[in-house]
Order: C-alpha cells, then structure tokens, then sequence
C-alpha cells in the first residue's frame, strides 16, 4: 500500500514537472516572435503568439498579453525605429547576452562558441542573420529545439536577462513585459542586488583579440526604418 501511494505521489511531480515544463515553452516561444525585429512577417509573429497565450496561465499570461497589445498599436515605421533605438543602439537593453559578461574581450569569443557548439549538438543551424546569443534566438531553440540545452544557456545568462527586463522597464518599453515573462520561467536570482550591480558597471571593457562590438545588428535595419 505505501509503495503504491509513493507511486501516485512520483508520478504527480513528475505530471506537475512535465506541465510547468511546457508551459515554459511556451512563454519563450510566444516570447521569442514578440521580441523578434518587426519586419513583414511581424503581424504574422503576433498572430501565432496570441494565440499560444490561449493555452498560458498566470503572470506570464498577462505579461505577454501587454507586449502583444502594447506593438500590435504602433504604426509598422514607428515600430521599426523603436525597436532600432532600443535594441540596437542602446547598449543597457541589448539582447546580445554575451556583451553582459564578457563585453568587448576575447572571452566573449568562447561564450558564442558554447552557444553554437549547444546548436550543433541539438542538430539545428547556426542562425543566419541573427547572433547565437540573441535572447530572441535562445528562445526559439530552447522552446522548439532542446528545452533542457536551452534552459541551460537561460539560466547560465539569468543576470544580464535580468539586466534588459529592468532597462526595458525604465523605459517604458512595450516589450518590457515579454522579458518579464521570461524572468518568470527562470529560478530566483542568488543574489537580489545582481542585477542592479551589473546594470551600474555594466560588462568588461577591455578590448582583446576581438573587434570592436558591433551594436547595430544588422546595420541595414536602420536605413530600413529612414
């Protein structure tokens, strides 16, 4: 009798692990196509995302739900040349993950191969057109690919995805509650004061062996936007 109640207790945490496991998933994909540049398959993007939020529950639910509604009323130039200003040349509200631990020094070099070396592990391509680090990219693979490799890469950069959700907040920003959506799937911070210190020195500044780092990712998305 005790072992067959044991049983049933295992098999419930296993039940509650598996869904809370997917509902991830699905904040990050819904997460990763709002977060994605706004060219012309954004309205597409918003449509599929929409409609992942039917099956997400609680606070990412509601946060996803204002991003969606917060871009889905901007006219598509002014969209555009928000997303330029904030992702692009905003240095605090990058979504290059790696520029927050590594900056512009050669180590930045051996945290974007740990990401494509992640990618070819799983079987997948390197993006083209985007970097390996892009949050928007770790999403989709960690929600598509490989849950538990991406979780890995998610966790590991927990700091400086805390660091964009509180730029973007400061901003106003209409995508600053799909980050906060994606902070909500991740294990509380070990220290709460992490955050707030690497947004007042920001990364390593030293410049060794790499070249500059290239904020405008790609560059043509501004004259897109003129």
């Amino acid at each position: 009798m005790s072992m067959r109640r044991r049983g049933s207790r295992d098999s419930g945490i296993i039940r509650r692990s598996r869904d809370q496991t997917m509902q991830h998933r699905l904040v990050w994909q819904a997460a990763s196509l709002m977060l994605a540049y706004p060219d012309d398959h954004h309205a597409d993007r918003l449509q599929t995302a929409a409609r992942l939020l039917d099956h997400v529950t609680g606070e990412p639910r509601a946060l996803l739900g204002e991003t969606v509604v917060g871009v889905s009323l901007r006219p598509a130039m002014e969209l555009q040349q928000e997303y330029v200003e904030t992702f692009d040349l905003q240095k605090r509200c990058t979504m290059l993950l790696t520029y927050w631990t590594s900056g512009d020094t050669r180590n930045r070099g051996a945290d974007m191969v740990e990401f494509t070396q992640t990618y070819r592990a799983a079987g997948v391509e390197i993006p083209k057109g985007e970097a390996p680090d892009h949050l928007p990219v770790v999403l989709e693979f960690a929600a598509t690919v490989d849950p538990v490799a991406g979780r890995r890469l998610l966790d590991k950069y927990r700091v400086p995805i805390g660091v964009v959700a509180g730029a973007l907040a400061e901003r106003r920003s209409p995508y600053a509650p799909a980050v906060a959506a994606v902070n909500a799937t991740l294990p509380p911070l070990a220290s709460v004061d992490a955050v707030s210190r690497l947004m007042m020195a920001g990364p390593p500044a030293e410049s060794v062996g790499l070249q500059p780092f290239q904020l405008t990712v790609p560059p043509r998305r501004v004259q897109e936007v003129l």
